[in-house]
């Protein structure tokens, strides 16, 4: 019950005295002149005068009120399809009281906040409605004001939980959005990039068939000694990103080659000591070529170290065991690999059984014992189905490490 029992005269229900004490005033308005739509209210009481007296609070307040009898009657509102901002509801109601009208709109309108209304001065009594879902109460008798200011507090926390809501879903939908974003940034960029790649390797392409119409003696060489490397380097377990690197060494190997003179890189008898010499000068003058170009820079030490040895005795540096680059290491076993199965002007080719002796022999010496542990355990056949796809592409290939 919103007010005592005994009987109140039409005096004091016009607000002059009594438990309320309100007056009647102009509805609240927004002091620039906008017109707001009115929050709509569901006031829910069993007793006529008490919702009567209640909705004209809210009313001349500036809230637009509906009214329901009982709560059976507030969840067939409800249940029509009308929304309210707020319900107010009294606690002890027949059939249907306040707490369990409570749970039932909880559950189907969790939005709506629930004010309880009671007269029984338990604190527990309201506990347990705030444990429920309430999110205030107020005690009877009660002024206007106090009515107002519970009203105010519970449609402004509703008004921050959606505007929270709205700015979770607005940041969901921006994150999303510039996921999405980064997603095909990423993607142009590695389409960017993987031109860009290939276009680097038609490059290398280009300079490995210069070098091929330099030294023809040697046509097919840097191709097939690329692929051998490539080989070895994923039998042994190079990462595919350093075998990228490994191949691309590999094949330019011998582009310092274009330095030297043709009297000298064509010359069909031996080299006197002054033309060892300046043969030898390629390695240097093919780091000199690529080191300055950012993608060929590491590929550049295995240029510059390709023909060191093992245990100390190549040149240019006289680099020993992994003073050596990986690349090179591997690359000398599938260079020696191809020089002795191909046909050269003072021998014919030799079989593969002859270059995995040799190859052998020479394991701790000039080459790394363990790419020669990995070399020995491959199958001959690799090495003969690889050089036989070379030779069958030897006007269209294209240099390459992607896996086949």
């Amino acid at each position: 019950m919103f007010i005592a029992r005994q009987q109140r005269n039409s005096h004091e229900l016009s607000g002059q005295t009594g438990y309320f004490r309100y007056r009647v005033t102009a509805p609240d308005c927004d002091t620039l002149g906008i017109i707001m739509p009115a929050e709509r209210i569901l006031v829910v009481d069993d007793e006529e005068p008490i919702r009567e007296i209640v909705s004209s609070m809210l009313t001349n307040a500036g809230y637009k009120c509906d009214k329901a009898s009982s709560g059976m009657a507030a969840l067939e509102l409800l249940a029509a399809g009308s929304q309210f901002e707020l319900m107010l509801s009294d606690l002890m109601m027949a059939n249907l009281d306040g707490i369990a009208l409570l749970e039932r709109t909880k559950e189907k309108f969790p939005d709506m906040p629930v004010v309880m209304v009671t007269a029984v001065h338990d604190i527990s009594v309201a506990l347990s409605a705030i444990r429920n879902g309430a999110y205030d109460y107020l005690l009877k008798p009660f002024e206007r004001e106090q009515l107002l200011a519970t009203v105010r507090r519970a449609l402004e926390n509703r008004r921050l939980k959606m505007e929270n809501r709205e700015y979770q879903t607005r940041l969901e939908a921006l994150v999303d959005a510039k996921t999405y974003q980064l997603q095909t940034a990423k993607t142009n960029l590695e389409t960017a990039m993987a031109n860009l790649e290939r276009s680097y390797d038609i490059t290398l392409e280009a300079l490995g068939d210069a070098l091929d119409l330099k030294d023809a003696e040697t046509e097919g060489h840097s191709k097939r000694v690329t692929t051998y490397t490539i080989a070895l380097g994923r039998t042994i377990g190079v990462p595919q990103d350093e075998i990228k690197v490994i191949a691309r060494g590999a094949f330019l190997h011998d582009i310092g080659k274009m330095a030297i003179p043709d009297a000298i890189l064509r010359k069909p008898g031996a080299l006197n000591p002054e033309e060892v010499a300046i043969m030898r000068e390629h390695c240097y003058h093919g780091y000199q070529m690529l080191k300055k170009i950012p993608f060929l820079a590491e590929a550049a030490e295995i240029v510059y170290s390709h023909q060191e040895r093992y245990d100390g005795t190549g040149y240019p540096r006289g680099l020993k065991g992994d003073e050596i680059p990986l690349g090179s290491r591997l690359f000398c076993v599938a260079d020696t690999l191809d020089a002795i199965t191909s046909d050269r002007p003072y021998r014919p080719a030799q079989s593969i059984a002859a270059a995995r002796e040799e190859i052998r022999r020479w394991s701790g010496r000039q080459f790394d014992p363990e790419v020669v542990k990995t070399f020995l355990s491959m199958p001959d056949g690799i090495w003969m189905d690889l050089r036989n796809q070379i030779d069958s592409q030897i006007h269209r290939f294209a240099y390459s490490t992607a896996k086949g």
